[in-house]
């Protein structure tokens, strides 16, 4: 007699007829995925309602939302919780995005983080430096992810979109974008869609000083991903994100091809452009000796956005 072994993972039914365990099914994206479950903190207000509606939309799995004082109701179909301790007990939540005012903004990510969400992206701009100093070194002693704040999110075509994003620019592929800025993070995007090519995942790391996840740690995250066959990075003047970032990928021996672009070429020295984060200090943080330290580290850098799709398709050797 043959004895059936069912094995569940993630939803997915794996048969081994003798005991032997199948190779798990490759299930793999950065991040988010079909399967991530998402509340929305600032669930009912103004914001929150109509980017949690278009993320419905999407087909993202928004399980719920928290707005102090309405829990018990309703809203887009979803229950509202009073804390995230209640939307995760009562909904297994383990992605949170939140469209809380910055004054509050901080105390909301921390309170993710100490309900068991793995994920927090904060879309929230103009959190108060201190607030995130606190919240950073909190998360720090959690094992949280936090993307953001002032983000536009995080894209896995076809399967979630936990932003404020516009999901039809992004079409399915296996190149994955960094971004330190969210309009060009959708530009990035239609240029490489355009040049016949994909999106695996797109992470808008957020242009304030202190975000949770910079440019290294989010390059790396797709390094790593056997979903991403290349990688576009695209920083802004300010910082030394982006020639941290470069360094790592040559000392890890360049596995995959990277594109890169910094924006605010045009910038005098002391300028603040657009980002609170985005202030030339010194002279590394110029343009110009940010592009020079990628290139030196083997990235393929571009003078203009324009040029990303038709460099990565020649890159790649689709072109």
């Amino acid at each position: 007699m043959k004895v059936f072994l069912i094995i569940v993972w993630f939803g997915q039914k794996v048969y081994s007829p003798n005991f032997v365990l199948l190779k798990s099914p490759t299930f793999m994206s950065v991040l988010v995925n079909k399967n991530s479950r998402v509340i929305v903190q600032g669930f009912t207000g103004s914001e929150g309602s109509f980017h949690a509606g278009q993320m419905i939309e999407y087909g993202t799995n928004v399980v719920g939302g928290v707005t102090p004082a309405k829990g018990g109701t309703e809203h887009l179909g979803r229950p509202v919780f009073n804390t995230v301790k209640d939307a995760v007990e009562k909904t297994g939540a383990d992605v949170s995005i939140i469209f809380v005012p910055p004054a509050f903004a901080a105390d909301a990510i921390m309170e993710a983080a100490d309900s068991g969400i793995k994920v927090i992206i904060a879309i929230t701009e103009g959190i108060p430096v201190k607030d995130m100093m606190t919240a950073k070194k909190y998360l720090s002693q959690k094992g949280v992810t936090l993307i953001g704040p002032n983000c536009p999110g995080v894209i896995t075509p076809g399967e979630a979109k936990v932003g404020i994003m516009p999901g039809f620019v992004f079409k399915k592929g296996r190149i994955g974008i960094v971004s330190k800025s969210g309009t060009l993070t959708y530009e990035a995007a239609d240029q490489i869609v355009k040049a016949g090519l994909g999106i695996s995942t797109a992470i808008g790391i957020g242009g304030d000083p202190i975000i949770g996840t910079p440019t290294k740690e989010a390059v790396e995250l797709l390094m790593n991903d056997p979903e991403t066959d290349a990688i576009v990075m695209i920083g802004e003047i300010g910082g030394n994100y982006e020639p941290l970032a470069a360094r790592w990928i040559k000392s890890d021996g360049n596995r995959k091809p990277v594109v890169g672009f910094i924006a605010g070429q045009t910038a005098p020295p002391g300028r603040r452009m657009g980002h609170a984060g985005a202030i030339i200090g010194g002279a590394d943080d110029t343009a110009a000796a940010k592009m020079k330290i990628m290139k030196e580290c083997g990235i393929h850098v571009v003078e203009s956005p324009a040029e990303i799709g038709e460099t990565m398709a020649k890159v790649l050797g689709k072109k």
